[in-house]
């Protein structure tokens, strides 16, 4: 097989979809979290969906910023890093939640708890040290870098402007959690997900079209091979 660059990015849109369908599915049935669920298998496959999503999103954003690089100009740019780091800070506080917390749980359930409390956005009752800080920057950088890369997107013209909208949206929309405690908090995932797997989408049917375009526009040649 040929690496070419409309392969790789067929690769990123492919990515871009399968992250936004796994976050769905991960939310599905999800139990509350706390000490007691942070010990059990289910808990650890869970994790590792969410680890897995949050690489996809970085290939499939890498590779819709790449595509249309000189429509989206700087702010652009600004969006990528913003949420390029959203999802690394993501990847990396569901690591920790992966390998450390079911441990910690077994000696310090109440610290666990509280960390738990805080990834969700509430106030936990204790000190969880520097992973406020960890969890917070997650946020921000997450929700400015969704908000601002969904508005570059839909100003380039390029991938399909409703789910560009609905990732600017989706993504301050998640602000509204602490304030809405009688709502399931993970129905705030579904359209920042939906709209993952529209751009993912419309990222490869943008590069079905290049393909083709290419392949109608090669001069043809004869079994000889003059012109």
């Amino acid at each position: 097989m040929t690496v070419t660059t409309t392969t790789l990015t067929r690769a990123s849109a492919l990515c871009a979809v399968a992250a936004g369908t796994l976050f769905i599915a991960v939310q599905i049935k999800h139990p509350d979290l706390d000490a007691g669920f942070a010990t059990t298998t289910e808990y650890t496959v869970r994790e590792g969906i969410k680890i897995t999503m949050a690489v996809l999103s970085l290939i499939g954003i890498t590779g819709m910023y790449l595509r249309q690089v000189r429509q989206m100009g700087v702010l652009g740019l600004i969006g990528y890093l913003l949420f390029g780091a959203g999802y690394l800070t993501l990847m990396t506080v569901e690591m920790i939640g992966t390998f450390v917390l079911p441990h910690v749980a077994t000696v310090s359930p109440a610290y666990v708890d509280d960390v738990l409390v805080a990834a969700i956005g509430g106030h936990p009752a204790g000190d969880i040290g520097a992973l406020s800080i960890l969890l917070g920057a997650s946020g921000v950088t997450f929700i400015l870098g969704g908000l601002v890369f969904g508005i570059a997107l839909f100003r380039a013209r390029v991938l399909a402007r409703w789910a560009a909208a609905l990732l600017a949206v989706g993504s301050v929309a998640t602000l509204a959690i602490p304030m809405l405690p009688q709502v399931n908090y993970r129905l705030f995932s579904i359209p920042t997900s939906v709209a993952m797997i529209g751009l993912g989408w419309s990222l490869w049917r943008d590069q079905h079209d290049v393909a083709t375009d290419t392949v109608v526009g090669e001069p043809s040649y004869d079994a000889v091979g003059s012109k």
